[in-house]
């Protein structure tokens, strides 16, 4: 019989990060946000928790856990704030994964200790201004130079790129021409500080704000060439491997945010009273609230069958679309119904709904669009 109930070793796992998200992180995280500040304080717990080493060996400075242990902790986490979440999730899934994937040994045992243990944060250095969802139409180049890559070009949208504690970007760059004309892709090793590395101001964001997003531009910016990730011109397999896997990562942050709506219009309706009863005795409440449940659970059982699949190692990336198109609408909708629960109160910054709200809408856009997803899916459907 299929048993959806979490192993012990998970449980225990969802509990401690439930436990540290209630009493560390909610008590101050609207104040960092409202501010657009970056959490160091709570980044550097989470570090010397282990939960950005969650899904790497115990070689490279991890905790030996796998990448359902880092979902679940990315759940918990979003059911109280997202920007400790995507954190969370662009320096594991974005930053380290690819040079624990990827990286040579001598990559890994410069990099490795330092992210996994939330010292130095990894940013993924893929989206441009003229090429978002068509990642093929990437402009930044690098060339060699005798034993350096020379790099030129610019970046958006990049998370974890321009903390004080930011350590490299792994950057995304046209290195040649394929003999079929298509262009040579290749993933390059920028540490933070390069000279001819430019990073931006922060974006003025509508949500994530407590979290670091950034424009980054490279003006013949040099590297040494041992800093190639991989395999030359392996640079487009190597990403969409990991945008497979943040999208499941994304489903997870998407469902946890879900349930907190879920959690705090229940909390909100033993309270509120109108017209002399509380307002979760209304039916059009119930229905409003049962309605949101629904979606956290349907949500939450896609992301842990993409989850279960990728650990197999049987192919998921129809799942992991599945999983982020319903997960990341769900967040949406119940951010929606959350907010009209609470009424005037749900349109103040006060209230968490009010930041619920504002963090939905990039749920369905990062990691692939909603339609992005659509496509993805009926492409494996064989459409």
């Amino acid at each position: 019989m299929l048993d959806f109930r979490l192993p012990s070793e998970y449980e225990d796992l969802r509990k401690t990060v439930e436990e540290f998200a209630r009493d560390e992180v909610a008590p101050v995280i609207g104040d960092f946000y409202e501010r657009c500040e970056f959490p160091y304080e709570i980044v550097a717990k989470m570090g010397q928790m282990g939960l950005l080493g969650l899904p790497f060996p115990e070689e490279h400075g991890g905790m030996g856990g796998d990448y359902f242990a880092l979902c679940l902790t990315l759940e918990e986490l979003a059911r109280v704030d997202s920007s400790v979440a995507i954190t969370v999730e662009a320096a594991t899934s974005l930053g380290a994964m690819p040079i624990y994937r990827f990286g040579t040994d001598e990559q890994k045992a410069e990099w490795l200790p330092s992210l996994t243990s939330g010292q130095k944060l990894g940013a993924f250095g893929l989206t441009e201004p003229g090429s978002g969802t068509d990642a093929g139409a990437l402009a930044t180049t690098a060339r060699l130079d005798g034993d350096e890559w020379v790099i030129n070009g610019t970046k958006a949208f990049i998370t974890n790129s321009g903390t004080d504690i930011t350590g490299l970007v792994t950057v995304a760059a046209v290195t040649g021409t394929l003999p079929d004309g298509r262009k040579e892709i290749s993933s390059i090793i920028v540490p933070s500080g390069t000279p001819g590395f430019t990073v931006s101001k922060k974006y003025s964001k509508v949500g994530w704000n407590a979290s670091d997003t950034r424009e980054l531009s490279f003006q013949d910016c040099r590297v040494p060439a041992a800093n190639l990730l991989g395999t030359r011109g392996r640079g487009f397999a190597q990403f969409l491997r990991t945008l497979d896997e943040g999208r499941v990562a994304i489903a997870a942050l998407s469902v946890g945010l879900a349930q907190g709506c879920v959690d705090e219009s229940v909390r909100y309706a033993h309270e509120r009273e109108t017209f002399g009863a509380k307002i979760g005795t209304y039916q059009a409440i119930q229905f409003k609230i049962a309605e949101m449940e629904a979606r956290v659970h349907t949500a939450r059982l896609a992301y842990y069958e993409a989850a279960s699949r990728m650990l197999r190692g049987e192919p998921f990336k129809k799942q992991a679309a599945i999983a982020k198109l319903v997960s990341s609408e769900a967040a949406m909708d119940n951010a929606r119904d959350a907010t009209q629960i609470f009424g005037g109160y749900g349109f103040m910054n006060e209230y968490p709904v009010g930041r619920f709200y504002r963090d939905a809408k990039i749920l369905e856009i990062g990691e692939g669009t909603s339609e992005v997803q659509k496509m993805l899916i009926a492409r494996e459907l064989g459409l």
